[in-house]
């Protein structure tokens, strides 16, 4: 029997469990692969990188989805055409409150749509919202393992690397006065997709540096930091234990 694939990422239709862990990283979704038991290389192709094996029993699915929203919504969309059914981001942003350091995590109740994608897909002021249930999840699980953690609202936009400004171009200094805790680049677009699939998503990031000191820039952005790379191994931790949880939850669906 031939197994049927997705078109871009090559997923296998109906090879993906409930539960899945998505990044930006290949390299970051081998290192989620290596806490699972019995993880094998589901698929590869362009930057779709995925793996399948299991934690603590739970089935879970490990995909990364490249840097930027649309990209990113394609891997989000294949994999919930492929079986998933509650999807984690587990990511990096640059922080946009000035209490918030280096190395803490932050998990987004939604997102300030900045991003051209989220104008194609639903119509204007939808709401790029993170499903309260797994949401909840996670901060349970961020409260067990003790790590330094933030909840609330991010900042999704398309632009890393600043050109000229131009209206589109986020002011950070009001999104930080109107409490948005931090910016990154695809949290939108996966509560997006959720909510038109009916998916249930959720996202937990890594700091990596606050934008309010130091804009983005190749000469400053350091995302391997020794302290950046102790809070990713934490947020591991505990998005895993988060879908561990929603998997057991009876009322999870």
């Amino acid at each position: 029997m031939t197994t049927i694939v997705l078109p871009i990422t090559s997923l296998p239709a109906g090879g993906v469990s409930p539960s899945v862990l998505v990044c930006g990283d290949p390299a970051r979704a081998a290192q989620i692969a290596a806490q699972l038991d019995d993880a094998a290389l589901l698929s590869e192709k362009r930057a779709y990188r995925a793996y399948q094996g299991a934690y603590q029993g739970t089935p879970v699915t490990v995909c990364a989805h490249g840097v930027g929203a649309p990209g990113a919504a394609v891997a989000f969309e294949e994999l919930i055409a492929a079986g998933a059914r509650r999807i984690i981001r587990v990511g990096t942003c640059g922080a946009l409150q000035p209490h918030i350091a280096t190395g803490d995590l932050v998990i987004a109740h939604a997102a300030v749509q900045n991003s051209g994608y989220g104008r194609e897909v639903a119509p204007a002021g939808y709401p790029a919202v993170a499903d309260p249930a797994l949401t909840l999840a996670l901060q349970a699980a961020a409260a067990a393992h003790g790590h330094p953690c933030h909840s609330g609202i991010v900042l999704t936009r398309d632009a890393f690397y600043a050109g000229v400004p131009t209206p589109a171009t986020p002011d950070y200094s009001a999104m930080s006065e109107a409490n948005v805790l931090a910016v990154e680049m695809e949290c939108a677009a996966l509560f997006l997709v959720g909510s038109l699939r009916g998916v249930a998503t959720a996202a937990i990031l890594a700091v990596d540096g606050n934008v309010l000191r130091s804009a983005e820039s190749m000469q400053g952005y350091k995302p391997d930091a020794g302290l950046v790379q102790t809070a990713v191994t934490a947020e591991i931790s505990i998005a895993l234990a988060a879908l561990r949880a929603a998997d057991a939850d009876p009322s999870d669906s």
